[in-house]
């Protein structure tokens, strides 16, 4: 009978439960003393564990981020900074998401918006909600291949379904007409269905020039900024430099 269980419990799928089956099996002196029920949670436990697990790996996998080992405790509270710390540890909660709220990652070239923006991201993921990160030069180039396959709408609708989308360099260059018309619809399918973190160079006001001042950017700002929370790095030295500095 003990084969015939391990069988099926794998054609079904549970291997860790199988395997928490056969060690009651192979060391029965230490389960001796609990009742049926404790040793089925041991089971049930070891099976519930392995699926967080592989779901939590599975989402870092998809979702590009640059440093899928960041975390929001890892981040650096350097004086020169002048980091919010409550605001970036309310962040590592995920309730922003829940919440269908933005982030505005705003600081020069090397002051660790990715990497911030990363932590925050590899967090939600450890949480269990779904993310991805991209470059936005990279997103008009993605949606331009697309494009000529007829398979735009599919890229908008990957792009639509994560829960949090960390946009980086975000209007790093101008954006064309055409580029402004794709980021629209890409934040009107987004706006108060999932939350979108920006890493700007930019404050807010100089995306407007960005995006060429007109009737569209203003469009897009104000799928941006009313429920966005904003994060701003200071200091004259990048991280770059501080970690080259104590190796």
């Amino acid at each position: 009978m003990k084969d015939e269980n391990i069988r099926k419990l794998r054609e079904m799928r549970l291997p860790a439960f199988a395997n928490a089956y056969l060690a009651q099996h192979e060391q029965p002196d230490k389960f001796a003393g609990m009742t049926f029920d404790e040793r089925m949670a041991v089971m049930i436990d070891k099976e519930y564990d392995s699926r967080t697990s592989n779901r939590i790996k599975r989402l870092l996998q998809k979702s590009g981020l640059p440093s899928t080992q960041a975390s929001v405790g890892d981040i650096a509270y350097l004086p020169d900074r002048k980091l919010d710390r409550d605001l970036i540890r309310r962040l590592g909660t995920c309730d922003f998401i829940a919440r269908k709220r933005n982030v505005l990652v705003l600081g020069a070239t090397g002051s660790g918006k990715a990497f911030l923006a990363s932590a925050i991201a590899a967090d939600a993921c450890r949480d269990g909600w779904s993310a991805l990160y991209v470059r936005l030069p990279d997103f008009f180039v993605e949606y331009a291949h697309a494009a000529a396959l007829h398979k735009e709408f599919e890229l908008l609708r990957k792009y639509q379904k994560a829960s949090l989308l960390v946009l980086d360099e975000f209007l790093l260059i101008p954006a064309d007409d055409a580029q402004q018309h794709i980021l629209l619809e890409l934040l009107e399918r987004r706006y108060g269905r999932a939350s979108t973190v920006f890493c700007s160079q930019f404050s807010p006001d100089g995306w407007h020039d960005q995006l060429g001042g007109s009737a569209i950017a203003d469009s897009i700002l104000d799928r941006i900024i009313p429920n966005a929370y904003t994060i701003t790095i200071h200091g004259d030295v990048s991280m770059r430099q501080r970690l080259s500095e104590t190796d």
